[in-house]
């Protein structure tokens, strides 16, 4: 591929992204006027039209790595592996 064909993929890129993060906002703000809703009437679940929403609380569990290894650090040290991974970024 040329450069000419990768800077248009690039730019195009860019662009989709941009609007993924817009319509993304877009989103987060529907989301939270719909919970602010919820909230203001006291419930976790309510059926609008042919939709159900449910917006509930729950508890989960998760092991505090940093916490096991400033105690633990040669049994964290044992079982520890690096990972190796890429990242793609655009800026």
């Amino acid at each position: 591929m040329v450069d000419m064909e990768l800077s248009k993929k690039v730019r195009e890129l860019k662009e989709l992204k941009l609007l993924a993060d817009e319509l993304q906002a877009q989103i987060t703000g529907l989301e939270d006027e719909v919970k602010a809703e919820m909230t203001a009437r006291n419930v976790e679940e309510i059926i609008i039209d042919v939709f159900k929403i449910k917006w509930t609380r729950y508890t989960s569990t998760r092991f505090d790595t940093t916490a096991f290894k400033a105690a633990h650090k040669d049994i964290y040290d044992l079982f520890a592996k690096p990972v190796e991974s890429r990242r793609f970024t655009l800026a």
